[in-house]
């Protein structure tokens, strides 16, 4: 029984050695595992002012820092070289404009490109290296625009669109999850975002793609004479109302709370939400585009106007025709030629938290007295002696043509 028992801790033993070497040694491969001698694009793709990341997945262990290199095409002589070379480009988010050049919308952080608020323009190919031109990983990167954006909302009975297939490829529509309800307590909004993709075996093989024979539709692997078919479709979005219960606050203490209600007693119980409130002047008849601090395009983001919900199904951009106040796509509120009744707090939910205020002041300017000297005084004058000088050419060059139509019908004399 003794000999049983020492020969089955012996085995267990050796078993539980095999495996620690077993996780070791892979672990070892792991570290060092070569780059593939053949440089192959992982396909990615995102919806126009979207932030991205692309991490460094393969590089060599003596390899201390990384060059991001974008190309718009395969092997152009057009690249763009993405690093300063002095460590990284720290970009704060909060201040990138969308029609910013791409070098002023990107950082490199632990190997990894981070591209903010990404354009149309950026889609490409994407290349992790070294300064002298030795490639570890590359991207192909599709970002997808929002003009032609295509909305259900399924509140309305609308459905999304259905796939379009022919003979050599198949259109559909890939969707992300549905974000969080963006507003809590009360009514608020889902949404979900669906990207276009492309099935076929015709796709270029050097392409890596999650599924075999799929990547979305403006993917580099797509042959040429299919991408003009691609318009066919565009991305879509579909929305959906939801109800999401507030998170429970903690309860204050007995004699905190004692004190609350005295001065809830003496005082006015206060009606503006208990977040921070930027305080803003904007001059009339201007444009004004408001953000939700640390809000990104794939987040759940709700506006108010003071007590009123700016839902998504009357104020997304392309629900009406001429919309003054509306949403767009990457979450931001906009305001144009703003007007007196524009005066309010607008209020900004993040992923279903009330997170901020913006108090909206509008100043009017008086109308000051141009003199002779200003530009627009000067281009005024300038267009109208312009204008005159034409006409009276013109007047001057009818009647000399009739006068000499006249000389000409005279009768000679015998």
């Amino acid at each position: 029984m003794g000999t049983r028992l020492l020969g089955a801790a012996i085995l267990l033993s050796l078993v539980v050695v095999l495996q620690a070497f077993a996780i070791e040694k892979k672990g070892d491969v792991f570290k060092k595992m070569a780059c593939p001698a053949f440089l192959m694009f992982e396909n990615a793709a995102y919806l126009a002012d979207m932030t991205f990341e692309l991490p460094c997945r393969c590089k060599p262990e003596e390899a201390s820092s990384v060059v991001w290199y974008f190309q718009k095409n395969l092997h152009s002589h057009e690249t763009t070289v993405l690093t300063d070379f002095n460590g990284t480009v720290v970009v704060d988010s909060s201040h990138v404009r969308a029609g910013s050049d791409l070098l002023k919308r990107f950082s490199i952080r632990m190997f990894s490109l981070i591209v903010f608020r990404a354009q149309v323009r950026d889609s490409g190919h994407y290349l992790c290296g070294t300064k002298e031109g030795l490639f570890f990983y590359g991207y192909d990167v599709d970002v997808q625009p929002t003009r032609q954006i295509i909305v259900a909302f399924l509140d309305n009975d609308q459905h999304v669109q259905k796939d379009y297939t022919k003979k050599e490829f198949t259109l559909f529509t890939t969707f992300w999850d549905w974000t969080s309800c963006d507003r809590c307590g009360v009514r608020g909004e889902q949404r979900r975002i669906g990207l276009c993709y492309v099935q076929s075996a015709q796709l270029n093989p050097r392409y890596r793609t999650a599924l075999p024979n799929v990547t979305s539709c403006g993917s580099r692997a797509v042959p040429a004479h299919f991408r003009r078919l691609i318009h066919l479709r565009s991305p879509e979005v579909a929305i959906r109302s939801c109800l999401a219960p507030c998170p429970e606050k903690e309860v204050p203490e007995e004699g905190v709370q004692s004190i609350s209600n005295i001065v809830y007693k003496l005082g006015k119980k206060p009606q503006l939400p208990r977040v921070p409130i930027q305080y803003h002047r904007q001059p009339s008849q201007s444009d004004l585009v408001i953000t939700c601090p640390g809000a990104r395009p794939e987040h759940a983001v709700a506006w108010d106007k003071g007590s009123v919900r700016l839902y998504r199904s009357h104020y997304l951009v392309g629900v009406r025709k001429h919309m003054r106040v509306f949403i767009d796509h990457g979450n931001h509120l906009h305001l144009q030629r703003v007007s007196k009744r524009d005066r309010a707090t607008y209020f900004c939910w993040r992923e279903g938290e009330l997170v901020a205020g913006f108090q909206l002041s509008v100043t009017f300017q008086p109308r000051r007295q141009r003199s002779p000297t200003d530009p627009e005084s000067i281009f005024v004058m300038r267009a109208v002696g312009i204008s005159f000088a034409v006409i009276t050419g013109i007047f001057f060059l009818i009647h000399v043509s009739r006068c000499c139509c006249q000389a000409f019908r005279k009768p000679a004399r015998l």
